[in-house]
Order: structure tokens, then sequence, then C-alpha cells
């Protein structure tokens, strides 16, 4: 493909696809996870609109890592990324996933800015998120390890946050981080919005390869070593990858830079979210809708739902006719083998039932 005017020099897309979505059972799984679906009822899976996001600003500089289980599906849904997939032996968390193609990258381009975007998330206003990822490329270019923020729309537990402080000169929309907050209660959360200098932390990052590297050497250079090697001989990694720490990028590196003055924001002006459950996919599907819409929103065939004085999210997707009666922000997700039914308000606890059927020795249903 011919590079266009929205091609940013030297820049590098990564792009961790894992988890299971388990809030979002028994429509995700964990061998056909959230990120391999089509969310949105726009006919391309979640991952393959992160990629058409990111080809006009990378073009062909893309490297995926997800877990070798689903390597294939990955390849089959984007073909173009071949030769471009980082397959992990198992599951070991952000900071190793991420901390690998940065390895591979620093030894494939030193101009290199790498940014790293989940698989499974949703982002409106594109333009605004090419201004920002813009901003936060110029940033990283100056070696600061550079996370974009999501101005919160209501008081979440769901989601971490970043507070941020002084603007970063020469850059309006950057500011100084001064700490990372893991997720709150509700009322911690509404009194960050309250303040107004939080963010949330949607876990995007933009650094050059190198000093994310050299951020985690100072506190755990053997982890940095091992990366360092698994990059430099891939056959290794089966030998070397079950060693790596199991961390997220946001203990590991983000949160003691934040502590040392090393890390900068990019306030978000685009709109994001991370489909973390039915509740959050049902207002998602619902601002999206551009016609008066009666009854349950449906994410797939219509045709299959029947409902009389009901409202909420109702997914058909095993083929059989769903009849709604008389209920208020219901949740019916019908599959082959299972169907969940619970309501908006009770989404989040969809995890704890996929915890339970694991515990029950029932890992075909998960």
């Amino acid at each position: 493909m011919a590079i266009g005017k929205l091609n940013i020099d030297n820049f590098y897309a990564v792009i961790p696809a894992g988890g299971a979505g388990t809030r979002l059972w028994p429509l995700s799984r964990q061998t056909a996870p959230k990120f391999l679906r089509d969310l949105t009822g726009s006919g391309r899976s979640l991952l393959q609109e992160t990629f058409d996001r990111l080809e006009p600003l990378v073009d062909d500089r893309f490297l995926v890592v997800t877990g070798h289980a689903h390597a294939e599906a990955v390849l089959d849904q984007l073909p173009a990324l071949a030769g471009r997939i980082l397959a992990e032996p198992t599951p070991r968390d952000s900071m190793a996933a991420i901390g690998w193609a940065a390895a591979v990258l620093e030894n494939q381009d030193p101009d290199a800015v790498m940014g790293s975007f989940a698989a499974d998330h949703v982002i409106t206003r594109a333009k605004k998120f090419t201004e920002a990822v813009r901003e936060a490329v110029q940033v990283a270019r100056d070696g600061w390890l550079v996370t974009i923020g999501i101005q919160p729309t209501f008081a979440s537990s769901a989601y971490g946050y970043i507070h941020a402080v002084d603007e970063l000169e020469g850059y309006p929309a950057t500011r100084r981080v001064d700490q990372f907050v893991e997720k709150p209660s509700v009322e911690v959360a509404q009194g960050y919005l309250d303040h107004g200098g939080y963010k949330w932390n949607a876990g995007m990052f933009v650094v050059r390869p190198s000093v994310l590297l050299d951020l985690l050497a100072e506190q755990d250079p053997a982890f940095v070593a091992n990366l360092r090697r698994i990059a430099a001989k891939p056959d290794q990694v089966a030998q070397i990858w079950p060693t790596l720490p199991k961390e997220p990028l946001d203990t590991a590196v983000a949160e003691p830079a934040a502590a040392a003055g090393r890390v900068v924001m990019v306030t978000a002006g685009f709109g994001w979210d991370d489909v973390g459950d039915f509740d959050s996919l049902a207002t998602l599907l619902d601002a999206a809708l551009t016609v008066d819409n009666e009854g349950p929103t449906v994410l797939g065939d219509a045709a299959l739902v029947r409902s009389i004085d009901s409202s909420g999210l109702v997914v058909p997707n095993s083929g059989r006719t769903i009849a709604v009666v008389g209920l208020e922000d219901i949740v019916v997700v019908d599959t082959e083998d299972a169907v969940l039914v619970t309501t908006r308000a009770h989404a989040q606890q969809v995890k704890q039932l996929v915890a339970g059927l694991q515990k029950d020795g029932k890992p075909e249903l998960t």
C-alpha cells in the first residue's frame, strides 16, 4: 500500500490481543475472545477495527502479540499481518507482551517509536484519535513515556485513573503524570470527577522501545535481559517465556516511572469504550442507533427477537427465536451451548459465573 499523508515516520503499532473477556460470556470465550468478535454490528471484529484505525498512521508497521492458540485466527482476520504476529506460549500479562514487541522493534529500527493499543477497544471520532497519537509520538521522540488519558464521562469503579498536573512546555495537550490509581470505589471515582485532574487509564502507551525497556531494567534488569534474548533468538521463546514475571505494564513500569517524573499524558478528545460488559455494550450500541428503537437493542438478526414491553440487550447467536415479555433492562445472550439471562445492572457479575464454571471443571463452556 502507498504511504498516505497520515503516515507517521518510524511509528509502529503494537496490538496486544489477549484476555478472554469473561464479562461478555457466553459470547466471548477462551477459544473465541471478544477481540475476534464483531461487537458493533460493523461487520468487522474489534481487532479488525483496531487495525483499520491504525493502518493510515503506520502503513504496514504492525506487531500483534497474542496467545499461541489465537495466532491462526488473528492471521485469518488480518492476512496482511503475515510475519508480524508474536505468539505467546502462555499468558504472562501486558509487560511481557508489550516488552517482547519493544525488544523486537529495538532491533529493527533505532529511530522507532511504538504505540500500544489494545485489540478490543472501541474508539470513535477518528480524527481526534489521530491528533492525540500524533502529539504522543512527538513527545515520545524526546524520551518520555507517554500515555493517552480519556476524559471520564461517569464515576466508574471499573477503570484505573491517571492524575496529571503541570503542562509540558511546548505541548498544550500534554501534562506531567504524578500518579496512576488502581480501580477505586464509585465514591472515590466521583471525587476524581469533581476534582477534574483525573482521566481514565485506557492502557495506551506511546514510547521509544529502548526507553520502555530501560525503564523496566531499572526495576527488573533480568526481565529485560530475557526479553532481549527472545528478540535476538526467537527459537528460545518457549524456553525463556515461562521464566518471565507475570505483571501488567502499569505496575512494572508506568507507576514507578510516574513517581520519578518521567511519564506524561496526552488528553484524548475521542470517544473510547473498552466494552467491558454487556451494560457497556448496550450503551455503546444504543449510542450508535440512528433511529428510535422500540424494545431491546439487538446485536445480530433482529428478526429472531420478539418483545413486548421490554428493554435491554438481546444477542441472538444460535439461530433460535428469542421472546422477551415485560422485562426492563434485560440482557439475553443465546449461543449454541449456553444461554445467559441477567440485567444490565448485574452485568459485571458475569465474570463470577465464568469463574464458577472453571472451578466446577467445565472449561469447554468458558
